[in-house]
């Protein structure tokens, strides 16, 4: 009965296609930049190298939207343990298939699947401590968690310029603990999103996300303004699955014409 009456409600729930368009602008971008990525590193064409160097400095922002957007989307989930599970043998699906399809230098180690895969799990498991900190407290301690550890892969936590710790060497020349950012000279990824910083941002999404259980967004957020990229964010893990291979492909198909 109590089942029943939780479904019920997350039917009568509104859907927030502000979330779904965001979400979709963010794999929109993110469609774009692995196809400079392709082109530029994989087939080493120059225009391709120039526009990923171009819109390298944006790809954090778009990313981190997406990532944030997937933390206040856990707030409507049944169960984040069970989502996190499914998308984390996803991810390693993953990397599998991109070992065997362009070898162990560009195969995706840790890549951005991984990484929230992670975060959902550990928000399911962590949920019910969640919920004893007020919301505006939660997203205070995390963005601020998320700014001090920006710099783990690049061996410090703090604010450049304003303080800063270097990490002991030695947790950067091991073989193992590179989701949570400590990467050694020889570590390559062709995707990677380390859990510091961004499990922070994931979980600033999620203390957010409690406005949404309480329909608490403005009225404009579940209307459908542009139906294109709320149709991309509706389907965004299915795009970001397919859409390597297609670029691939795509480019694969070129040479061949134009050689």
């Amino acid at each position: 009965m109590a089942e029943s009456k939780t479904k019920t409600k997350a039917k009568k729930r509104p859907r927030i296609y502000l979330l779904d368009e965001l979400r979709g602008f963010a794999i929109f971008c993110m469609v774009f930049y692995h196809a400079f990525y392709t082109i530029g590193i994989f087939f080493n064409w120059d225009w391709g190298r120039t526009l990923l160097n171009f819109f390298a400095p944006a790809e954090p922002f778009f990313a981190g939207l997406f990532i944030f957007i997937s933390g206040i989307c856990s707030n409507l989930s049944h169960s984040n343990t069970e989502r996190g599970a499914k998308l984390f043998f996803i991810a390693y699906g993953l990397t599998v298939v991109t070992y065997f399809a362009v070898g162990n230098d560009s195969a995706i180690r840790f890549g951005i699947l991984h990484m929230l895969s992670v975060c959902m799990m550990l928000y399911g498991i962590l949920s019910k401590i969640c919920r004893l900190v007020p919301m505006w407290v939660g997203i205070a301690v995390n963005v601020v968690l998320f700014v001090f550890t920006f710099g783990v892969t690049s061996g410090y936590v703090g604010i450049p310029f304003v303080w800063t710790l270097n990490l002991p060497v030695g947790w950067y020349q091991t073989d193992f603990l590179y989701p949570l950012g400590f990467i050694g000279n020889g570590f390559i990824s062709s995707d990677y999103f380390a859990l510091f910083p961004w499990l922070f941002l994931f979980f600033a999404g999620g203390f957010f996300g409690r406005l949404a259980v309480q329909k608490r967004f403005p009225k404009m957020a579940y209307k459908n303004y542009v139906p294109f990229f709320s149709f991309l964010g509706k389907y965004s893990l299915i795009i970001y699955l397919v859409h390597q291979p297609v670029i691939f492909g795509i480019c694969q198909g070129i040479k061949y014409i134009v050689k």
